[in-house]
């Protein structure tokens, strides 16, 4: 008779199964890896190299107009003499945010999304559910398997991004600045929630659908509402108070747990086999 007692050994043994079949799965994370280090390096070190070195005097005035367009609360924090360096500053801060949330959202949906309908177009489904770990267990390995490389991501991209921003636009005005505080707090308190929310969807989806291809269309409806609302949050979240940004932070936690919790009923047994349920 199995035990109903969680047991996190079981767990992590279901999520580093799947982790390691991503990593020997370089036709899967390779395309995910190009995205994250596009995003995260390539395309800011493109833009901010180009801003900072301008040196058309009109195409600086003009962009000296574009920036006095920005809403007074970034205007007064922008740093930098030149309009191209106060630019490069408001985007390095406030324009590729969302870069934080958007990224991993791509890599943990992706991966989600094949976690448990995978198991069944792979024939491992019945393994899995004869298997000594709980549904519980199941669904947590699951999540933690589409979470950590999501994490990883964020924590790696957002390190190489602050390297990028120092190094090209800090020389400009006065040294290292980045991260600001807002950015720590949207890296540490506000992104993890709102990675565990995709997640949680996707895997309810992924135990219901037939197919991969379902759970990926059926996901994609289901997370771009979340990215856009979470480009918008984090875009404005930066603009604003500590205060406001940490408040934001919290109501996504709530919504995740909310999430989780209804979430861990989706993984039964005979979904596992295909036999709906």
């Amino acid at each position: 008779m199995k035990s109903s007692r969680f047991n996190r050994h079981r767990a992590w043994v279901v999520a580093r199964t799947d982790l390691l079949q991503i990593y020997r799965s370089r036709d899967f994370w390779m395309p995910l890896f190009v995205i994250a280090a596009l995003f995260f390096i390539a395309l800011p070190a493109l833009l901010f190299g180009s801003l900072t070195s301008l040196a058309d005097q009109g195409l600086v005035q003009q962009i000296g107009d574009i920036v006095d367009t920005l809403p007074a609360s970034i205007q007064q924090q922008v740093q930098g003499d030149a309009p191209n360096v106060q630019a490069a500053y408001a985007m390095a801060v406030y324009l590729f945010a969302p870069l934080a949330i958007i990224v991993p959202l791509t890599v943990s949906s992706a991966i989600g999304s094949h976690t448990i309908v995978g198991e069944r177009e792979r024939g491992s489904g019945e393994f899995l559910a004869h298997s000594p770990a709980t549904e519980q267990e199941i669904f947590v390995g699951k999540m933690l398997a589409a979470l950590l490389p999501g994490y990883a991501v964020e924590v790696v991209g957002f390190a190489c991004y602050s390297i990028v921003v120092n190094v090209i636009v800090g020389p400009k005005v006065g040294g290292w600045f980045f991260p600001t505080a807002n950015w720590w707090i949207l890296v540490l308190w506000v992104v993890p929630p709102f990675l565990a929310l995709v997640v949680a969807l996707i895997l309810r989806i992924s135990a219901r659908v037939s197919s991969a291809a379902a759970a990926q269309q059926s996901s994609a409806l289901i997370t771009l509402p979340l990215v856009i609302g979470a480009y918008g949050m984090a875009s404005a979240s930066l603009a604003r108070a500590v205060g406001f940004i940490a408040l934001v932070g919290l109501g996504a936690w709530c919504v995740a747990a909310l999430a989780l919790w209804r979430g861990i009923k989706a993984v039964r047994r005979e979904r596992l086999l295909g036999l709906g349920g």
